[in-house]
């Protein structure tokens, strides 16, 4: 350490001055949590976003999906935890619900209905925006961070060997007012899945990032409503239907930390759910089973119908030999892109977090931009494959990525057990929650005991109808 007590060691490089800057494009829950770590290795930190920033629990104008439902799963509680101490009981303090599966949730997959099994994981549902102001004041009580509201950075300054800083302008003068430059010492793209990155790449001279996708065209619309006693009160806290290649129609209720639900449908390319007030509850009708449209015959409806669209998944390839210059890193949805339905974005942007901190922190790799791009994709690898895995299996789904390898196909059969029997059995469901949030690595499905159950037990039976309680 130096000084300044920051970290001496050299992690961006190429600047002329002895300040060490660096700049997050985008003040995302990513783009903040990057923020926060860089803010340990910074001299000064500048994040530039696009909007103006909400005071209190407000939805950021930034965050397209920000009034549908959204999950924090185990992963990302845990690096949430490490990266900001404390974090988690501030959460519950606000009220985010803290739901249990599956024992709280009243769940529906490929024709079978979920046993309610003492929970194994815990999710928080509370709203995007209230997760998001949490961290927002905490991150930014660090002088070290400021913030350029109302701000566009509309390209990168340097050349193909290295960024030296972004090229701004601000959202409220004439598009073609003056531009400014803000010099940086490393750039950090947070900007989420609409970013222009690899325009600013090809500008100086550098390569795009190679693009995998998988688009399965499934849209969703949300609408908030407040319920009456019975079904997601008391014993139930949601229920939701899986989409699966032979069950496309999907959706459900979570809950929110006013007491409210959200309650969401999807649907693939060419049926998307409407949002017009009755259609959008006649849609709900095409799930499988009635429960949550007999509930919203009696809720009370608390907004319009909003939907969503752009559901595709993008990985791109920084790590892949090209011209991609020094100084530069993506993270978050600048990354990787998942299809929202899965709940993983706001898990894996914490996680790249931790594994931004982790690889500058290194006792003995010279975090080289290139070394520490590698470990943001790692971070993202077991969201991207459960995500891309299922979507490809989908009717219709289109895309560079959509043909599996040799090694996926291979795996199909053992996973295609597992999901048969993860619904009802507590140690086949224990281990798939496990990876499915993010705790435990995919190897977790292949430990001894769930080889056995896996390979040697048939799947056992699962409720007859919907259950009302949980198991004791």
């Amino acid at each position: 350490m130096n000084s300044t007590g920051k970290d001496s060691r050299r992690w961006g490089g190429g600047g002329n001055r002895n300040e060490r800057h660096a700049v997050v494009v985008g003040g995302s829950l990513a783009g903040l949590l990057a923020a926060h770590v860089l803010a340990g290795y910074a001299d000064r930190v500048t994040v530039v976003e696009r909007d103006r920033l909400p005071q209190g629990v407000k939805p950021r104008p930034g965050v397209a999906q920000g009034r549908h439902p959204h999950v924090l799963l185990e992963g990302g509680q845990s690096a949430l935890e490490s990266l900001l101490p404390g974090f988690l009981v501030e959460l519950e303090a606000a009220g985010a619900p803290r739901v249990g599966m599956p024992s709280d949730l009243v769940l529906w997959q490929d024709g079978h209905w979920f046993r309610r099994l003492p929970s194994t994981t815990h999710i928080y549902t509370g709203s995007r925006a209230q997760l998001e102001e949490l961290v927002r004041r905490r991150v930014l009580t660090n002088p070290v961070i400021n913030v350029l509201e109302a701000t566009d950075v509309i390209g990168l300054l340097g050349d193909a060997s290295r960024v030296r800083g972004v090229l701004l302008r601000d959202r409220a003068g004439d598009a073609r007012g003056e531009h400014r430059a803000l010099e940086a010492d490393l750039v950090v793209d947070a900007s989420g899945s609409g970013t222009k990155a690899p325009d600013w790449l090809t500008a100086i001279g550098a390569k795009a990032p190679y693009e995998e996708t998988i688009d399965t065209g499934l849209a969703y619309a949300s609408r908030l409503y407040r319920g009456p006693s019975g079904i997601l009160d008391g014993d139930t806290a949601g229920y939701y239907v899986y989409p699966s290649p032979a069950q496309i129609h999907a959706g459900g209720a979570l809950p929110l930390e006013d007491g409210s639900h959200l309650v969401i449908v999807s649907g693939l390319r060419g049926d998307e759910p409407p949002t017009a007030d009755d259609a959008f509850v006649t849609y709900v009708k095409r799930l499988p089973h009635p429960p949550l449209h007999r509930w919203l015959d009696e809720a009370q409806p608390l907004s319009q119908a909003f939907g969503y669209r752009q559901t595709a998944n993008i990985r791109r390839r920084y790590d892949l030999p090209g011209r991609h210059p020094a100084g530069f890193l993506a993270t978050g949805d600048a990354l990787c892109t998942f299809n929202p339905v899965y709940g993983q974005g706001m898990a894996v942007a914490a996680m790249s977090a931790l594994a931004l901190r982790d690889a500058l922190a290194h006792p003995r790799r010279t975090p080289t931009t290139r070394r520490v791009q590698r470990a943001l994709l790692a971070a993202s690898r077991q969201a991207w494959d459960i995500s891309a895995g299922a979507d490809r299996k989908m009717p219709g789904a289109t895309g560079t990525a959509v043909d599996a390898r040799p090694a996926d196909r291979a795996a199909d059969w053992y996973l295609q057990r597992v999901q048969a029997r993860y619904p009802a059995d507590p140690v086949v469901g224990h281990a798939f929650r496990s990876v499915l949030t993010l705790s435990a690595p995919i190897t977790a499905l292949f430990a001894p005991p769930v080889a056995r159950a896996v390979l040697f037990r048939p799947p056992p039976t699962t409720p007859a109808g919907p259950p009302e309680t949980p198991e004791e």
